[in-house]
């Protein structure tokens, strides 16, 4: 059986339609759920039944141009975009603030929103998060600077391939990230619009600019931050969580053993578990 979606309908930002779920109590503590790449909503598929039982509000999303999204090619997805998107869907859902659970570019999304909007961010958790200069990898900036025509006019079973490769980094074990788990990833990068979508709405916007403007305001954030890392993420070396830890105030670290880049994929009990946690403590 094919790997159900926890996104539950549509939205419309900005003029664009945004793939959305909401789901628990509604009177439940307020999370949003800010996913990464190369990723969509699926990752946070076994993580939010298990916050739903602990009483939590869970709202989570597909960023424009990324998984069930709209993928205009005009379009600017990059982070500083994505959080404007992130204060438009706060206000779709009637949410003054809420607990931001932000993975990956979705950590960039969510370090700026407990910048510049305090207010609206009752905490953050960094999930094997991008920061300061940690992003894009010096393949990927090669590309980016040399290569982009070429790698995006690539064949799709090469790109597939690629993709799979990546995909198969971001987990402990290789084996996670094979038949339907592996076709759930792929799914919206396949097809005529996939592999033209990865590259413009992905790719072309991995920037650390993004980040590293961040890096002089993180001993000004205010509001709770707990930092979650899988202690083998191949992708944000744990020594990036040591250094977040140093720079927010307050900020807390906690690693997961034996698991990769992908946490809520390796390890969604123990992400569910220091969510509730989180939640309790700032809901």
């Amino acid at each position: 059986m094919p790997i159900q979606s926890p996104l539950t309908g549509n939205a419309l930002v900005h003029g664009h339609r945004i793939a959305t779920g909401v789901h628990g109590p509604a009177d439940g503590t307020p999370v949003v759920l800010i996913h990464g790449t190369p990723s969509h909503s699926v990752i946070w598929r076994n993580v939010v039944p298990r916050l739903v039982e602990a009483g939590l509000r869970v709202h989570l999303f597909d960023l424009l141009g990324f998984g069930a999204s709209e993928r205009p090619l005009a379009a600017d997805t990059s982070v500083a975009a994505q959080e404007a998107l992130l204060g438009a869907l706060l206000h779709h859902w009637g949410l003054s603030d809420a607990i931001l659970i932000a993975h990956d570019i979705g950590g960039a999304v969510g370090l700026r929103a407990a910048v510049h909007t305090p207010e609206r961010v009752r905490g953050l958790m960094l999930v094997d998060s991008v920061s300061y200069d940690s992003w894009p990898s010096e393949t990927w900036r090669a590309i980016i600077r040399d290569h982009f025509d070429s790698y995006t006019a690539m064949a799709e079973p090469d790109f597939h391939a690629m993709l799979t490769r990546q995909l198969q980094m971001t987990v402990h074990d290789p084996e996670t990230m094979t038949g339907e788990v592996l076709d759930a990833y792929l799914q919206p990068l396949s097809g005529p619009m996939g592999k033209v979508s990865f590259f413009h709405h992905q790719v072309r916007h991995y920037d650390s600019r993004y980040t590293e403007a961040l890096t002089p305001a993180l001993s000004g954030i205010r509001v709770p931050v707990h930092i979650l890392w899988g202690a083998d993420d191949r992708w944000q070396p744990v020594s990036y969580a040591h250094e977040l830890e140093r720079d927010i105030p307050g900020a807390r670290l906690e690693t997961i053993p034996d698991t990769g880049h992908f946490s809520p994929e390796d390890a969604p009990g123990a992400v569910a578990d220091a969510v509730r946690a989180f939640a309790r403590r700032h809901g």
